[in-house]
């Protein structure tokens, strides 16, 4: 059990791990930057995916409490979030901005934090948190010194350091070099797995698709798709597939392909096959058999386009 796990009274349940918005939306005068979104994330990970200016951090900071929907309801767990200061007990969060002291040490930072919190053993609390993100080492340096990406993962320490259910994370890996990044996502799947609810944005289609279980896909202040991106893909079925397929005989099974009513265009390479179909679920149960059939073997029936950047490409030109 952490130490902020123990600060909870014996018995008492945790607060529902939910992010919640209800046909959102919110203006500046004439700009619209959010349109009537609604969504609902419980825990694990959860990626606010979409262009820069898409709308994605004017969500997080409605999560936050910070601002006011102009139209529709943000609510985390069962409450309103709007100037919500209670949330704060269960809700971690980490702005784009750099905010931070320079004056202070890093395990300072990350302190007061601990104690803002009210923890009973802020200390302890602060260590655990600097150790989560691998800043020992650097724990007792003026922040004023640190990196981008070593201020980014600062921010990341003292927003998890009261044990929060709910993370909020605005671009969290914003200056972090690849060793920072991979840290910092095993300590993120470690918490989800824990079932902790994580919302972080991002334009970076990589780190989304590495990180995330669902993602939320925002393109001019709309939100355009939600869910896995792997079963979304599925769901464009006005976008044929691209499938790489390799056997002991790609002449003949590409003749046989062709053939095939769920299979439209094939074509024979050195190494392997190029195959285009509507249909996903229908070629990968036929393929095998047809290949059974004639006595070949099939060594790979690869998706080709099934990735983030393929689902939001799409999403993003419609």
């Amino acid at each position: 059990m952490t130490a902020a796990a123990q600060e909870r009274p014996s018995g008492a349940p945790s607060p529902a791990a939910t992010v919640e918005a209800v046909n959102v939306s919110r203006w500046y005068g004439n700009v619209v930057a959010v349109n009537d979104v609604s969504f609902s994330i419980g825990p694990g990970i959860t990626g606010l995916l979409g262009p820069n200016g898409a709308g994605k951090s004017t969500i997080l900071h409605m999560a936050a409490g910070f601002l006011r929907p102009s139209k529709g309801t943000v609510r985390i767990g069962s409450s309103p979030a709007w100037r919500n200061h209670e949330m704060f007990r269960n809700v971690g969060l980490v702005l784009e901005k750099e905010a931070v002291y320079s004056f202070l040490t890093g395990y300072e930072f990350v302190l007061l934090s601990a104690n803002l919190c009210g923890l009973s053993d802020p200390e302890e609390a602060a260590r655990r948190a600097v150790r989560a993100i691998d800043m020992e080492a650097a724990q007792d340096r003026r922040v004023g010194g640190y990196s981008k990406g070593m201020k980014q993962r600062l921010k990341v320490a003292a927003a998890i350091v009261h044990d929060p259910q709910i993370l909020l994370l605005d671009e969290p890996f914003n200056g972090t070099d690849p060793g920072q990044r991979l840290q910092m996502m095993d300590t993120l799947r470690r918490m989800a797995d824990e079932g902790r609810t994580i919302l972080f944005s991002s334009h970076i289609l990589d780190e989304v698709e590495q990180l995330a279980q669902n993602v939320l896909v925002i393109v001019a202040g709309r939100l355009v798709a939600s869910g896995d991106f792997r079963a979304i893909r599925r769901l464009m079925t006005d976008r044929p597939y691209t499938f790489t397929v390799s056997s002991s005989d790609n002449r003949q099974l590409a003749v046989a392909l062709v053939a095939d009513e769920s299979v439209f265009g094939v074509e024979l390479g050195d190494e392997h096959l190029t195959v285009r179909t509507s249909q996903f679920a229908d070629f990968t149960r036929v393929a095998p058999r047809i290949a059974q059939a004639r006595g070949i073997t099939l060594q790979e029936l690869l998706p080709t386009d099934e990735s983030l950047e393929s689902v939001f490409s799409y999403l993003v030109k419609r």
